[in-house]
């Protein structure tokens, strides 16, 4: 199912989110800084984790959402996009690199103390929107997933290059840096909406295990080259020696770890990467990585399936299927 059809049931609420983002980043008085905007705003992307937002409130209370909710949920939208627009910034920098979502990213355009400026500048308006929704609760959610993010990009970057980096270090990387920010767009979604400490938990598990799914597909997809899809060069990951599940997967294998230890520490990274791609591609390991994707994503689907049906709910397992491979 097309993104375009699962978010039928929230179009409105896009098209409020269009305008608030709008709003927020724009009217300022510097032409950069206008500049830059319009250049995100207008850059694509599928908005999943505002799409949670709306759905997970809309699911809990169905369409009875007062106007004043409504209000507080697209500035909690805006706020969850706005995070995760500073965290890619902040990411390009980092991995110099110089393409998203098909287009040049701000570092690439603006160069490098620019786009740190503007990464800061998103995250700094996002928190001014969590604080206007007026709920501590909120707050204290994306506080706690924003530090979450921030560790796991630390703790990605300090362990580049460790072939001795363990699975489950992996996937607590990919927890706090990934699933934490989608969990929290349920949750802090839910809590807008009033749901009761079950249903809380039922959206937090949901995020989280769509999000593990949704990081274990990239790192898929970037190994096995599928740049049409990623809308950026793949191989990245390995090239500044990012481990991801593929690698730990193809390692478990008795038969290949020895030769994929070497060329993981072969400085020939484009020689490297396509030999490992290969051996991939021909091994256990790719079955063993399409099967972990789609456990997380059945962990999702189960975690919601006792929800009162609606086309919200609907909506929620469709964009979990979504990302299966």
């Amino acid at each position: 199912m097309e993104l375009q059809e699962i978010y039928q049931p929230i179009a409105k609420d896009f098209k409020k989110l269009a305008v608030m983002l709008k709003t927020s980043l724009g009217g300022r008085d510097s032409k950069v800084i206008l500049e830059i905007n319009k250049f995100l705003l207008g850059s694509g992307g599928k908005k999943l984790r505002p799409a949670m937002v709306f759905l997970s409130a809309q699911a809990v209370r169905g369409r009875g959402i007062s106007r004043q909710m409504d209000g507080k949920l697209v500035e909690l939208a805006a706020a969850v996009e706005l995070i995760h627009q500073a965290s890619l910034i902040h990411d390009d920098v980092i991995d110099h690199a110089a393409l998203r979502h098909r287009q040049p990213t701000v570092n690439h355009r603006w160069g490098q103390d620019v786009a740190i400026a503007a990464g800061d500048y998103f995250y700094a308006e996002a928190f001014r929107l969590v604080a206007a929704c007026g709920n501590a609760g909120v707050l204290d959610c994306m506080g706690t997933a924003t530090k979450l993010m921030c560790e796991g990009e630390l703790s990605q970057i300090c362990e580049r290059g460790n072939v001795d980096l363990l699975k489950r270090q992996y996937l607590v990387m990919v927890q706090k840096k990934t699933a934490a920010l989608f969990a929290a767009s349920c949750h802090a979604g839910v809590l807008l909406a009033g749901a009761n400490l079950t249903d809380q938990k039922t959206f937090k598990d949901y995020g989280s295990n769509f999000g593990m799914a949704f990081q274990v597909r990239d790192d898929y997809l970037d190994l096995i080259g599928q740049e049409e899809v990623l809308g950026k060069i793949s191989g990245a990951d390995f090239h500044v020696g990012e481990w991801t599940l593929p690698v730990f997967n193809l390692l478990a294998q008795s038969e290949e770890r020895a030769s994929t230890l070497k060329l993981m520490r072969q400085p020939d990274r484009q020689a490297a990467l396509k030999e490992i791609r290969q051996k991939f591609m021909n091994s256990r390991a790719l079955l063993k990585t399409k099967n972990e994707v789609n456990g997380y994503v059945r962990k999702a689907q189960e975690s919601i399936r006792g929800l009162k049906g609606s086309p919200f709910k609907d909506s929620l397992l469709a964009l979990a299927e979504n990302v299966s491979v």
